[in-house]
């Protein structure tokens, strides 16, 4: 049976018990989702006592599912003040799944500021440990004095100066399997904040001894789905550019069509886009050693991470995704690739979101405290971050923190959360989603793309988005979304998998009310925390001004969103 791990940060206690059994066809999401409507008073401070710090594996963790092992991170966001789920790739799930350990919840707060670190050593034994020689390091330092404290067969998860200084924009970085590089960030809503908050620097866990073996009600059942559903993600995986690049070679559809964010979603085209994009990537990986199709998991088929190299082909970052090239490049006005991986390796090793640190510059540029497209300056500016200066710990706490700072008008968050990378009024079912996903503006909770769903037009807009959410949620459930993408032709092989580890029937529905209930639970618990439909809604400028680019505006009327939940 899968275990609970709790641990009590005001008496530096712990404690290990069999799952409870309502959790027990939940993970991922919609294990946050449910634990926390149950345990975590909407209402608290999210830095108090009161509020958890929840770790958990998917449903087919443990199991041979490609990509079922990503970590998932919640509790109540310091930064938008609701339901916060953040997963990550990396090596922790999956030695976390081997440990037999489905969830860890993290309660109160120490009595004092002493720092401790989680560690779950080879024999499965877990303890609190000193983390005061750690204080104030930042993530790749932590992570290699950790490597040669305990080994290289371990993962981690951690944060940097950023989460101990409680930064509402900081992140939790989860090393990579294979290289051991914190560079897998469960960024988004300031978990890492929380998890400073804790006092808790690290978890540290090892590769056990005996791995877990998982139980299941009809073993062959499962395999023999679980292989089909490998076979079809795999087979899709070939013609993916994710694998064959990189999810960089997402600036390629984008910047070609308005959907690419340039000068604080100005709705301009950017003509440089191609220095940022496929071509200079790669060719880049080329000339200096660098890596693509790398596995952030053991046993992902689709391979979509990286290894970047400098001009020296000395390591600079890795993971080096589209959501940071767009957002510190042509919607900051920068194309030099070689700067934004500068600023990607930074936000990283700090700990913090690169999407609302890049949205913050930009920001900053619009209300003309830096020049457009001025990458020293901008480095300028996350250094200052980095040192703690005054106007270092506004940056630190996000998009609108700094937009207010600064008087600027045009501020691009939803809920408090800086919006991802695609501009909504060319993408405008990725717009509702911003604008009702319970956890703020973000593009993973059901990103529709280019003009497959008649972008432009407001034709069933809200039908996309609301499909997409429902399935994103139970994809998070359950898998990496990169994955589930090539498996939409046959879902009734998850269906098979729940009756082959659950018992039961192999029904469908079994699955997807999965996504419909924890999309409910999550709008409910942001309800009790005070949200109303009004924070269900884009900043002003989406619906005034055009895109330039194509003439497009955000039109989806108030009716719209406001009903996009009756299922």
């Amino acid at each position: 049976m899968w275990s609970k791990l709790t641990i009590d940060m005001k008496n530096l206690t712990l404690s290990k018990e069999p799952l409870d059994d309502e959790y027990r066809e939940l993970g991922g999401k919609s294990l946050i989702a449910q634990y926390m409507i149950k345990n975590v008073p909407p209402q608290c401070d999210p830095l108090s006592n009161e509020n958890q710090l929840i770790f958990c594996t998917t449903i087919f963790a443990g199991t041979k599912l490609t990509t079922a092992h990503r970590l998932s991170i919640g509790g109540k966001s310091p930064l938008t003040g609701g339901i916060k789920e953040s997963n990550a790739g990396g090596y922790a799930a999956s030695l976390l799944a081997e440990q037999g350990i489905k969830l860890v919840v993290v309660k109160e707060i120490p009595a004092d500021d002493r720092l401790w670190f989680l560690h779950i050593n080879a024999e499965g034994k877990a303890s609190l440990e000193d983390a005061s020689m750690y204080e104030g390091l930042n993530n790749y330092d932590i992570a290699k004095k950790l490597d040669e404290r305990f080994g290289d067969k371990i993962a981690t998860v951690s944060i940097g100066s950023a989460g101990e200084r409680l930064y509402k924009c900081s992140s939790l970085q989860v090393s990579e399997f294979g290289t051991g590089h914190p560079s897998r960030a469960a960024a988004r809503g300031g978990l890492g904040a929380l998890m400073g908050s804790k006092r808790l620097k690290a978890v540290v866990i090892e590769k056990p001894l005996e791995p877990y073996k998982v139980q299941y009600a009809n073993e062959a059942q499962f395999k023999d789905a679980c292989l089909k559903l490998n076979k079809l993600i795999a087979e899709g995986a070939k013609n993916d550019p994710f694998q064959t690049i990189g999810t960089i070679s997402t600036i390629d559809v984008t910047g070609a069509n308005g959907i690419l964010p340039v000068d604080n979603y100005s709705g301009k085209l950017f003509p440089d886009y191609t220095e940022v994009g496929s071509n200079k990537f790669m060719s880049n990986l080329k000339s200096r050693g660098g890596r693509n199709k790398r596995a952030c998991q053991p046993g992902c088929v689709v391979q979509c991470s990286n290894v970047y190299n400098d001009k020296n082909g000395d390591y600079l970052t890795s993971g080096f995704e589209y959501e940071t090239v767009a957002l510190f490049g042509p919607n900051c006005h920068i194309s030099d690739l070689d700067a934004i991986a500068e600023m990607d390796r930074i936000c990283d090793d700090l700990g913090v979101d690169t999407i609302d640190i890049a949205n913050a510059i930009a920001v900053c540029m619009e209300a003309g405290k830096i020049p457009w497209g001025d990458a020293a300056a901008a480095l300028g500016l996350l250094k200052e971050m980095a040192e703690g200066t005054e106007f270092g710990n506004i940056l630190g706490n996000g998009c609108e923190a700094v937009g207010k700072s600064l008087g600027c008008k045009r501020i691009p968050v939803v809920k408090h959360q800086a919006i991802a990378g695609y501009d909504p009024r060319n993408t405008k079912g990725t717009g509702i989603t911003y604008a009702t996903s319970p956890m703020g503006a973000d593009h993973t909770a059901g990103l529709s793309m280019g003009r497959a769903f008649e972008d432009t037009g407001r034709a069933a807009q809200a039908y996309v988005s609301t499909k997409l959410q429902v399935a994103m949620s139970f994809a998070d459930s359950m898998m990496c979304i990169f994955a589930f993408a090539h498996t939409v032709t046959d879902l009734q092989l998850f269906a098979e998998m729940m009756a082959g580890l659950f018992g039961g029937k192999a029904d469908l529905l079994r699955v997807t009310s999965i996504g419909v209930k924890s999309l409910l639970t999550e709008r409910a618990f942001n309800k009790m925390a005070g949200m109303t439909i009004k924070d269900d809604r884009l900043p002003d400028f989406f619906y005034t001004e055009r895109s330039i680019a194509t003439g497009s505006q955000f039109d989806i009327n108030d009716y719209e969103l406001e009903v996009l939940f009756e299922f």
